[in-house]
């Protein structure tokens, strides 16, 4: 559960939309739902101001649909990395299940004055779109799309709200080294916009032709948070780290010939970077980098 749908809910209790009861239903899976073969962390936002993320990696397919349809009840925006085209159409299915059973079960769906959200829904169980208690305002399913190159897949609800967060935000800048970084690049750029943020990419500027980077080098600079991806040698992080005076991570990527050891000899460049201001994450986690710009970002902002 998020903060706009706890919100809702405590407003739907004021003003007698939703009763007591339905109230205490919903806030009884705070803060974790167990599911048997998961523990659904629901109160992960309002701890963080983000939602749980679904790694997929692992997982069968109905596992992935079933944890993320379910966290898209109370959530604006859910988000599962590392995922299969297989575990994609999965979570599309289960959505429009779960969705058109739960519309069902009320009068005057998709009526202008009837929506899920309106209070005409009468239906008192799971998943009850106008009860309020778990967060389905409406009638449309979310919007589901899969990343290809980040291997992420996306639900989103609210897009309005994504935009207006996105307006108050300043930039990340996503760099590359190289082509064959972009797949982690494009995991962190993915993370990143989902979480609210404007990302600007900047692909394939690495140190073997260095006028390319400084040739972006006013986008670069003009960022809030700057993520830097290289593999080989990893270079490129301390470069970039001595021409801003921005926050940058660091993301060392498997890419390389056998001597880069999947992605090691580019992490410990990094690691013993000589430049000032630069962080690193794990090998090929772009994830990782995309939500710690996001943080980084959000306090800036609201500064």
């Amino acid at each position: 559960m998020d903060n706009k749908h706890l919100r809702e809910l405590l407003e739907g209790v004021a003003s007698g939309r939703v009763s007591t009861a339905e109230a205490e239903k919903a806030l009884k899976t705070l803060p974790f739902e167990d599911l048997d073969f998961v523990n659904i962390d629901n109160h992960r936002s309002l701890r963080t101001g983000y939602p749980e993320v679904v790694f997929c990696q692992g997982k069968t397919c109905e596992q992935v649909a079933v944890i993320m349809a379910r966290l898209a009840e109370t959530s604006n925006a859910v988000l599962g990395t590392r995922a299969t085209p297989e575990q994609f159409e999965a979570v599309k299915a289960e959505l429009a299940k779960k969705w058109e059973a739960c519309c069902l079960k009320f009068e005057g769906c998709g009526e202008d004055e009837g929506a899920c959200g309106s209070g005409a829904c009468d239906y008192e169980g799971e998943g009850a779109c106008g009860s309020g208690a778990s967060g389905m305002n409406d009638c449309d399913m979310p919007e589901v799309v899969y990343h290809e190159a980040a291997r992420i897949i996306v639900v989103q609800k609210d897009q309005a709200a994504l935009d207006l967060e996105k307006a108050s935000r300043k930039s990340i800048a996503v760099v590359t080294a190289g082509t064959a970084d972009i797949p982690v690049a494009e995991e962190a750029a993915i993370t990143a916009e989902t979480l609210g943020n404007n990302v600007d990419r900047i692909y394939d500027v690495g140190v073997a032709g260095i006028h390319r980077l400084f040739a972006h080098l006013e986008r670069i600079r003009a960022a809030n948070v700057v993520i830097v991806v290289a593999g080989m040698e990893g270079a490129l992080a301390s470069v970039v780290g001595g021409l801003v005076d921005k926050p940058v991570i660091a993301v060392p990527t498997s890419i390389g010939y056998g001597a880069n050891l999947g992605g090691l000899s580019a992490l410990l460049s990094m690691l013993n970077s000589c430049a000032n201001g630069v962080g690193i994450v794990n090998i090929d986690n772009g994830f990782g980098a995309g939500y710690l710009a996001s943080s980084i970002n959000r306090i800036n902002t609201e500064e």
